[in-house]
């Protein structure tokens, strides 16, 4: 199936994502929730089990560390991080452990992830396992696939459609795989989910998001708490609301003509470079290149005309709020 053909089945049914290369962490112990909840920039201690939440661990200059998710069950919490993230992940969190009753351990090796994702992506999940998480997001329960035990989570829209992930164990990764090829429901490859996930306006962590972004800069009303007490670089989350405004924001931009830039592509007005290009894509929904990019306060607003340069080229593109529209 073509790229194209992909994004469509995802836009107009259901397709699944295969997200094995996520990391899994599992926290355990009588404290975990208290210990999470003081660490991230997003509510953990007040849900309950079945219910999650997307955060962030911040540096205490509220630059973002790393984007996670947040699933509370009954007898510990999982918490899942990008590629190549998990240890990483786990260090730090055990680098804030004291005398807190947790234990933090890497299953990555033993979970397989996968993401319905469509506007029948609930109506698949009833199809194959006779239930479906709750709408929202990142809420979760455990069901069935046949006899393989799965977990089922209200996705946060990163293709900007309906998501279900699946949890399962490893050792179970293939059956899941050969149900939803029984049921007609195809892999999407990356290509498709470039256009999926740009047009939805979704940062992708190590490649829009990295250590030197603070959470102030990018879409993150999903990953913060306003209400919730103190965690590492609140301060600094709080003087930007309450005082300021960050210099640069994360906003799209819509390019003429058919040329799509790598990722470091300068943004230009007048000559002057006022951002740059994290991610590019021909999007398949609006037929032409379109860009997430940091982009300077005063051009920040939609409509903006500026220029794009790469490669000895020029490029004149506007500036689009996030997601796209389509």
């Amino acid at each position: 199936m073509a790229p194209s053909e992909e994004y469509a089945v995802v836009r107009r049914r259901v397709g699944f994502l295969d997200r094995g290369d996520f990391g899994v962490l599992e926290l355990t112990g009588r404290d975990r929730a208290s210990f999470l909840h003081a660490l991230l920039s997003n509510e953990v201690k007040a849900l309950g089990p079945g219910q999650g939440c997307a955060a962030t661990l911040l540096d205490i200059h509220g630059k973002v560390q790393v984007v996670l998710f947040v699933w509370v069950a009954d007898d510990r919490i999982f918490v899942v991080t990008p590629p190549a993230m998990a240890a990483k992940t786990a260090e730090a969190l055990d680098h804030y452990l004291f005398s807190e009753k947790v234990a933090i351990e890497d299953v990555s090796r033993e979970k397989a992830l996968f993401v319905l994702a469509g506007p029948q992506a609930r109506e698949t999940s009833d199809r194959l396992m006779g239930a479906h998480p709750p709408e929202s997001p990142w809420s979760h329960l455990v069901a069935r696939l046949g006899e393989t035990p799965v977990r089922l989570v209200s996705g946060g829209g990163e293709t900007g459609e309906a998501e279900v992930w699946i949890m399962c164990a490893l050792t179970d990764a293939a059956k899941v795989r050969d149900a939803l090829a029984g049921a007609d429901v195809p892999a999407i490859g990356p290509e498709a989910f470039e256009s999926l996930r740009i047009e939805a306006g979704t940062p992708l962590f190590g490649h829009d998001v990295d250590e030197s972004v603070l959470l102030s800069e990018i879409p993150f009303e999903n990953l913060l708490s306003h209400t919730k007490g103190c965690y590492p670089g609140q301060e600094v989350v709080v003087r930007i609301r309450d005082r300021g405004h960050v210099n640069r924001m994360l906003r799209g931009l819509v390019l003429d003509g058919d040329q799509v830039p790598p990722q470091g592509a300068e943004v230009v007005v007048d000559d002057a470079t006022i951002g740059k290009v994290t991610s590019a894509v021909r999007s398949f929904g609006l037929a032409r290149p379109i860009a997430l990019a940091f982009v300077r306060r005063q051009h920040a607003e939609p409509g903006t005309r500026v220029t794009v340069r790469f490669g000895g080229t020029t490029v004149a593109a506007t500036v689009s709020a996030l997601p796209f529209a389509r």
